[in-house]
């Protein structure tokens, strides 16, 4: 999937050696800089992937450059990026490129973020019409400063895809809104097609992993979700190989199912710097095979479990599925 974030205020992020007007880029993540470096494993046979390159590829890449648009997808490398752009798919990052947590899996940039683009949403919108996408995933950093956490701005691009692109179908994938009283109402009331809100990892290693979040907190959102829309899609996402056990993955996915969640995601952690967590080991096309068979088992509408698999990772494909799933299960 492509990440994009809006790029009107200013110059490529940190991580390209140098800041707006030839200044030093400031440290991408300041909080990581005293951390030892780790081992990086070399990755196996079935993590490989083709180079990007295809006329499409380009052609999306132009139109995201014309917009004035930013991808965090190139900035991290991500391993799908070749695929994705050459289908012209596009995830939406808004409210800028600073996050307000600090999780040791994550390549997004940390510090204080600046203030919110009020013609974010517009711009949004607009790509969304350029790239012709008939599915998009609109995602964001934390933004712990504000007092929604950002969901009035989640709830404003939602309306403007929709009176830019009525057919376009919309899956949100948001930050938890701890401590937002009333922030995921909004956001719901909006009327994405999905709700996606990732778990990341199990509970035992929340603190380590993603210390800025709680775990329960995460699944009682998902609830929530349900209880306030109960045909909403609902979704969630783990990363697996940080250390965690089989147990506690099959644990996990028992909460999401407590919590009445349709579709779960599971890919393989890669580690973007020495400086971040470290790679336990690498899953098993195999064991993720198991894990998809076990989710089902479960009651989960649909599983998608690889190696590569992303949050975003064929979301409009998916997303058909996801109905036609719900569909068969409701005229049983």
């Amino acid at each position: 999937m492509v990440t994009i974030i809006d790029k009107n205020r200013g110059g490529r992020g940190p991580g390209d050696g140098q800041g707006q007007n030839g200044s030093p880029a400031r440290p991408r993540h300041p909080e990581k800089a005293g951390n030892p470096d780790t081992a990086l494993l070399r990755k196996p046979d079935w993590i490989r992937v083709k180079a990007p390159g295809s006329a499409v590829y380009s052609e999306t890449r132009r139109i995201v450059r014309e917009k004035g648009l930013n991808t965090v997808c190139e900035e991290a490398g991500c391993p799908n990026i070749g695929e994705c752009w050459s289908k012209r798919h596009a995830t939406m990052m808004i409210m800028g490129d600073t996050c307000t947590r600090a999780c040791a899996f994550c390549n997004v940039r940390t510090g204080l973020p600046g203030a919110l683009d009020p013609d974010e949403p517009a711009h949004v919108a607009q790509a969304v019409s350029a790239l012709g996408l008939e599915h998009v995933v609109i995602t964001s950093v934390d933004r712990d400063d504000l007092d929604d956490g950002g969901a009035q701005h989640f709830a404003e691009t939602i309306q403007a895809i929709r009176a830019a692109s009525k057919t376009t179908t919309i899956e949100i994938l948001t930050p938890d809104f701890l401590r937002k009283p009333g922030a995921l109402e909004t956001v719901v009331a909006a009327g994405p097609d999905v709700f996606n809100h990732n778990l990341e990892t199990v509970p035992s290693l929340y603190l380590s992993i993603r210390p800025g979040a709680r775990y329960y907190h995460s699944i009682r959102l998902l609830e929530r979700v349900k209880e306030l829309d109960p045909d909403m899609f609902t979704k969630s996402g783990i990363m697996v190989g940080l250390g965690e056990t089989r147990n506690e993955v099959l644990q996990l996915m028992d909460d999401l199912r407590t919590a009445d969640v349709d579709f779960m995601t599971i890919g393989q952690y890669l580690q973007p710097t020495r400086k971040h967590a470290a790679i336990e080991r690498f899953v098993t096309p195999e064991e993720f095979d198991a894990f998809a068979t076990v989710g089902m088992s479960k009651g989960f509408l649909l599983v998608q479990s690889s190696p590569l698999t992303r949050s975003s990772h064929h979301a409009g494909e998916e997303f058909a599925k996801l109905r036609t799933a719900r569909q068969a299960a409701n005229a049983r």
